[in-house]
């Protein structure tokens, strides 16, 4: 495990690039930047590239929001997601709707019962006619709320059946919003949740580490050979990282070609085990074009790893990860280190040094 630091900050590929973008212009550190500042930064859109240097230093968030809307399609399965929302949403609403005529004709119903055992009750002599004709009455009365019962019956389970489907495609649009197309892990915004999540039980917070992974000299091989073979180098990491680690631990890809890892129930000591297990698998995996037999390789990562215990919340624990990785790729690339107490003031002074 190495964790020297060297003097000078190199920042790291794409990710960093954009990283540093953002704060340089005071951009929030949100998803949806992050998405919009990649996408123009990879240049797959040439006009939004345009307008984004248009805005200059001083973009609010509702100016990046509206670059956003008008052009990254990565906004649609959110939308889609609020939409079925809506959808569910109204669908209880007419539920809500039917049992409330339904509680109104009982009440009727029961206020008929009662006036007519009143009337007969109160009478010393009662007629038979009387008798006959309550009994016409509350057998019509019955005869209507059995058949409105009925035809309430028939409406709960339409709108049962229709309520489940929503709620089927609700969970497929769930799925669609949080998954990364390209590498079919989970994207930024599962990954915000779920970073989140890791606060919410202190007693878990000692065996909980995040590693954040990312792909050397990434940029190059999109230089050399093209963003096809990089989408390609991508989707193969991301399947080396899925199949090296339990089911249970959460891996995303963030953004670029950086990846990230939460892991529950192991020891720093266990974490860094898993974390070198990657990075030795990437290092030996093979990058070749099966057709033209081109070699694209060799690939590997650096990672940057710190214990939830370490952080005080969400933002702060993934703050440390990226440090740690940074180390990394300034030991050298393609190692593990763990982040520790001070490296917070030497990063600080290597971005000054890297900003002038």
């Amino acid at each position: 495990m190495n964790t020297a630091v060297a003097p000078k900050v190199q920042v790291p590929d794409v990710a960093g690039q954009i990283t540093y973008a953002m704060r340089s212009m005071g951009v929030a550190p949100i998803p949806r930047n992050y998405e919009l500042f990649y996408e123009a930064y990879i240049g797959s859109n040439p006009a939004l590239t345009r307008d984004l240097a248009a805005l200059g230093s001083q973009a609010t968030q509702a100016e990046l929001d509206a670059l956003g809307a008008q052009h990254c399609a990565h906004t649609a399965p959110a939308k889609i997601f609020d939409d079925a929302h809506s959808r569910i949403a109204g669908e209880l609403e007419g539920l809500l709707r039917v049992l409330r005529q339904e509680q109104t004709s009982l009440e009727s119903y029961n206020r008929l019962l009662n006036e007519t055992c009143k009337r007969i009750s109160s009478k010393s002599t009662t007629s038979a006619d009387l008798i006959e004709n309550a009994i016409d009455l509350l057998t019509q009365a019955t005869g209507d709320t059995i058949t409105h019962g009925e035809k309430t019956v028939e409406d709960m389970v339409q709108r049962s059946q229709e309520m489940d489907q929503v709620r089927k495609e609700l969970d497929e649009y769930k799925r669609i919003a949080n998954t990364d197309s390209l590498t079919r892990l989970s994207n930024r915004r599962a990954f915000d949740d779920r970073l989140a999540a890791v606060f919410n039980n202190p007693a878990l917070r000692p065996v909980t580490a995040l590693l954040l992974a990312d792909i050397d000299n990434f940029k190059k091989i999109n230089d050399t050979y093209g963003h096809p073979v990089g989408d390609k180098v991508l989707a193969t990491v991301a399947s080396v990282i899925r199949t090296n680690v339990r089911r249970d631990v959460f891996v995303a890809r963030t953004g670029g070609e950086e990846f990230a890892l939460i892991i529950d129930g192991n020891t720093l000591e266990e974490v860094t085990v898993i974390a070198e297990r990657i990075r030795r698998t990437l290092e030996s995996t093979p990058f070749k074009n099966s057709r033209t037999r081109v070699d694209y390789g060799p690939v590997t990562v650096s990672i940057g790893v710190c214990m939830a215990s370490h952080a005080g919340d969400a933002g702060d624990l993934y703050s440390k990860s990226d440090i740690a990785l940074y180390s990394a790729k300034n030991a050298g690339r393609n190692c593990t280190v763990v982040y520790e107490e001070g490296m917070q003031k030497e990063f600080s002074k290597s971005w000054l040094i890297y900003k002038s």
